[in-house]
């Protein structure tokens, strides 16, 4: 009996140490819950915490939102304070832009001014970069990189973060909003000797300005965008297709080739790593693109939901064209629920199919 009491008591004894230790880690796993949620919810949606200047001068961070104050956050080299914004010689000529975008299945819009005189300065700069070896990557990244751009381009990035608080809707957003300007050329041409005329390359602020934009300056863009929301991004170049895509930064497994950044389509809206559609003016991409890494950076998580979606519209969009009107009602559905969730276009050829599947 005196053995049993002292293997009992000793069991009991364990068993308290158990529930101790337990209580302790549940413990400290609330405490810092608590305390990384609490400092989510008093920040903005760059993580500036309340109270606090952004990294982005002169925005400041009242009450989740970034707002300008150059008399505390002050202004860069490259404009000069006027009142509590900053101003830069560029900024003449404005125009309002409205920049739609579909989060979720919702279609939402950031109105936006542009200014014609950064535009034009743009345009005026040299074509050709000096040095030996150049790759297509080294002028995407004088496109993405110029200093002056970057100062009237990062309002829309707070702009962005300002609308959505949540960094992979940021990412959502700004994917949106690049794929809704519309596809087209700007007509300006340049006059090479020996060459003839060549069709010139925009800047992404001449792009977003002009609001169109071929698969190269939509690509630039987006690339610039992702990059300055903290995010890895590259260009993809289909030589045979002659056609850019956008690359972010993403789990191995959901990448191309193996390169760790996954597919985006800029010329119009498209679900995140589809790369196996037919796109505009292009058909089906079937070459191995060329990679240039424009930016290092976070990457997406693994599960998010395009992941699985751009494999389920891949094959509905298979069986849409195949079976037609044979379709079956819930697979339609699926499709039509895709198409509302990311804002996705109906091609010609299939209106008069989806019409009269709605019309079962």
């Amino acid at each position: 009996m005196k053995r049993n009491y002292f293997n009992n008591l000793g069991s009991f004894r364990f068993i308290l140490i158990l529930i101790f230790i337990l209580l302790i880690f549940v413990g400290w796993f609330f405490f810092f819950y608590s305390f990384e949620n609490e400092a989510a919810i008093n920040s903005c949606g760059d993580k500036t915490s309340y109270g606090n200047c952004s990294k982005i001068q002169p925005y400041f961070c009242d009450d989740g939102f970034l707002i300008a104050k150059a008399s505390v956050c002050g202004c860069s080299n490259l404009k000069t304070r006027e009142g509590e914004t900053c101003i830069s010689k560029y900024q003449t000529e404005p125009k309002k832009i409205s920049l739609n975008y579909t989060l979720n299945g919702v279609h939402k819009k950031i109105d936006f001014l542009v200014y014609k005189g950064l535009s034009d300065y743009l345009f005026g700069l040299p074509v050709f970069l000096s040095g030996n070896n150049l790759s297509r990557g080294d002028f995407k990244l004088r496109n993405i990189n110029n200093l002056e751009q970057r100062e009237l381009l990062l309002p829309l990035v707070v702009a962005i973060q300002d609308s959505e608080k949540n960094e992979l809707d940021q990412v959502r957003t700004a994917i949106s909003i690049v794929q809704n300007i519309p596809y087209n050329s700007s007509g300006k041409k340049l006059n090479f000797v020996g060459a003839g005329d060549t069709e010139y390359q925009r800047y992404p602020y001449e792009t977003l300005y002009d609001f169109s934009g071929l698969c190269g300056e939509k690509t630039e863009l987006l690339s610039f965008l992702l990059k300055e929301l903290g995010y890895g991004s590259a260009s993809f170049y289909y030589k045979e297709e002659n056609h850019e895509a956008a690359g972010i930064k993403c789990p191995v497994s959901e990448s191309i080739a193996g390169s760790g950044y996954c597919f985006i389509e800029t010329t119009g809206p498209a679900i995140l790593t589809d790369d196996k559609e037919e796109y505009f003016g292009v058909g089906v991409l079937e070459s191995t693109p060329e990679i240039f890494v424009l930016s290092e950076g976070n990457a997406l998580d693994k599960g998010i939901d395009e992941y699985s979606d751009a494999d389920k519209w891949i094959t509905l969009n298979r069986k849409i064209k195949t079976e037609q009107e044979r379709m079956s009602i819930s697979n339609f559905n699926k499709w039509k629920f895709l198409v509302n969730k990311y804002g996705l276009e109906i091609p010609d050829f299939l209106s008069e199919i989806v019409r009269n599947l709605e019309s079962k």
